[in-house]
């Protein structure tokens, strides 16, 4: 009884440490970032919850300085792809190359392409086609590398985070549903406002040169990892998250009628999972040791977003995937 005692008075002091820590990361990000309070939020969310980001904006939005500065804070390697047309699968996850070792012969040598990494920036996913999109595939679910028949295994911690551009969809390749359903978050990134962005023009136009400190080293990212798989939750919590994301499929009995109406397909299990991981770092940032309710709703949106797929009536009606989810949360 008294390990068990131990044990949760142990954790209990991590997730205060986690909390801590996370109000300096907050603080060292804004060094560089202005605003954007709530996208860092949801990426670290999803970090700690060993989960991956789509991030959807227009250019010029910082979305590279926000990951690049991010690594830096979490003192991870950081590796950018800007995935092209021609860009081929090799080029992402590696190639062999054929050299004399060490005593003369001809031997074939691996050569590590950028996804081993710790951050991965996959720059405009969506202009490289799906062979090379699916080089991303193994590596974000499996953190492995296949190549010439040897498997090689990605440095922890592992997260990818892929960038879209909104308005631009000539000579793009959209994702499959399945490497969607990857992505533990859909992340849309709007335009600051006005004052952020005279901020951001007076920094950016000056000779500030902000030095961003290390908060976090691997290991804390890997232990707070683990301490958001300990946290426990209620049973009527899960249940909340399981019942929201089957509502979201057409047919179920308990789905509301806009669901029926235009969704052709709904979320799968993998929604629920990242519901309750999501609930459970959202609750140890901010200091709880239990998700609630509330803990769930904060993560519905980036969850669900990219995993509803509308039908032509809700097209046809101009309703747009936000506006069901917030009638399904209502």
């Amino acid at each position: 009884m008294t390990d068990v005692k131990n044990h949760d008075r142990s954790d209990a002091e991590s997730v205060k440490r986690l909390s801590q820590k996370y109000d300096e990361l907050k603080k060292e990000i804004s060094k560089v970032i202005v605003g954007q309070d709530e996208i860092i939020e949801q990426i670290i969310i999803s970090v700690l919850s060993k989960g991956h980001c789509l991030l959807i904006g227009v250019p010029g939005l910082a979305k590279t300085l926000l990951v690049k500065t991010l690594s830096e804070a979490l003192d991870l390697k950081f590796s950018r792809v800007q995935f092209t047309p021609d860009l081929m699968p090799s080029d992402i996850t590696g190639t062999e190359i054929l050299e004399n070792d060490s005593d003369g012969k001809k031997a074939f040598k691996f050569i590590k392409g950028p996804v081993f990494a710790n951050i991965i920036l996959a720059d405009e996913i969506n202009r490289t086609p799906p062979k090379t999109q699916s080089a991303l595939l193994e590596a974000m679910q499996e953190h492995k590398v296949t190549a010439a028949g040897n498997t090689y295994t990605l440095d922890e911690p592992f997260f990818v985070l892929a960038t879209q551009n909104p308005i631009e969809q000539e000579g793009t390749y959209p994702l499959p549903e399945a490497q969607l359903d990857r992505f533990m978050f859909n992340l849309w990134l709007e335009y600051t406002n006005f004052e952020d962005e005279l901020e951001i023009v007076k920094r950016t136009t000056s000779m500030y040169t902000p030095q961003v400190g290390i908060i976090f080293s691997k290991n804390d990212i890997m232990e707070f990892q683990e301490l958001v798989r300990k946290v426990p939750v209620a049973d009527e919590v899960i249940r909340y998250a399981v019942s929201l994301v089957s509502k979201t499929r057409p047919g179920n009995p308990d789905s509301p009628k806009i669901v029926n109406d235009y969704i052709s397909w709904g979320a799968g299990p993998r929604a629920s999972q990242y519901l309750i991981l999501g609930a459970k770092t959202n609750c140890i940032l901010n200091g709880r040791y239990s998700p609630d309710i509330n803990d769930v709703k904060k993560v519905v949106l980036p969850v669900l977003r990219h995993r509803l797929i509308t039908n032509f009536n809700a097209e046809a009606d101009g309703l747009s995937i936000i506006k069901i989810i917030e009638e399904l949360l209502n």
